[in-house]
Formats: structure tokens, C-alpha cells, sequence
């Protein structure tokens, strides 16, 4: 599947680094350390649903969005950033910044063995 028009799709990992707390064990850098980087063959970044609530004083339209991967076997977890757009000089800039909280299963027609895209739901803020 190719897309023409489509853009960069970078995820960013942060480093393992040793758990003060725990000598033994590791967890997630900072941000601002090093970062992992992946460029994401054949994936985009879409809207994948708007809802608009209304109360009494304002309405809004919240819009969800989602990165789309063919590949449902991406290197993509948990804990990832994703960079939308943005240039690569020494570390990715730019663009917008998306969070990875959850991946969900990347389902098969049990039918046939397709497997379509993966879809898997962004956050603005990291949390």
C-alpha cells in the first residue's frame, strides 16, 4: 500500500536508564536524554473521531486522533512519542507530538487470515 501524499511518521522511545530507586532495575529516560528513533513505513496520522458536548455556558469539538500502521507488527509500544511531520538535524524537530498510551491487538478475519491496519489512539499529553 503506498501513499503519495503522505508525510513523516517518526516514533521516538526514550533510553532505559537505572531506577535510582531500585539499583536493579531500569526504567524510562527523560525526554530530554537520547531518544530511539524509528521512521514508520506506509503509517499516517489521522483524525478518528470528533464529539461535540454542549452545556449550558460553551460547546466544543473534541477531536480524537490515531496513527494508522500496515505493518501491525511495528515496533510501537506504550510509553512511544510520535513525531507527525518535523526535519531530522541531529534529533527530529518540528511537527506535532503525539503520546502512546495504549496498543490494542491488531485483529484477523478469522474467515480469510487478512489482516487490515492497526489502529492505535493518540494522546496530546503524555500520562
Amino acid at each position: 500500500m503506498e501513499f503519495p501524499f503522505g508525510e513523516t511518521v517518526v516514533r521516538e522511545r526514550r533510553m532505559p536508564v537505572i531506577d535510582p530507586y531500585d539499583p536493579g532495575a531500569s526504567v524510562p529516560g527523560s525526554w530530554g536524554d537520547p531518544l530511539a528513533y524509528l521512521v514508520l513505513e506506509q503509517a499516517f496520522v489521522a483524525s478518528s473521531s470528533s464529539t461535540a458536548p454542549a452545556d449550558a455556558t460553551r460547546s466544543q469539538i473534541l477531536t480524537e486522533k490515531s496513527l494508522y500502521l500496515t505493518d501491525p507488527a511495528a515496533d510501537v509500544q506504550p510509553g512511544d512519542r510520535i513525531r507527525r511531520g518535523g526535519t531530522l538535524a541531529g534529533t527530529w524537530t518540528g511537527g506535532e507530538v503525539l503520546y502512546i498510551n495504549v496498543r490494542p491487538a491488531a485483529d484477523t478475519n478469522p474467515f480469510t487470515g487478512w489482516q487490515p491496519v492497526v489502529e492505535i489512539p493518540l494522546d496530546m499529553a503524555e500520562g
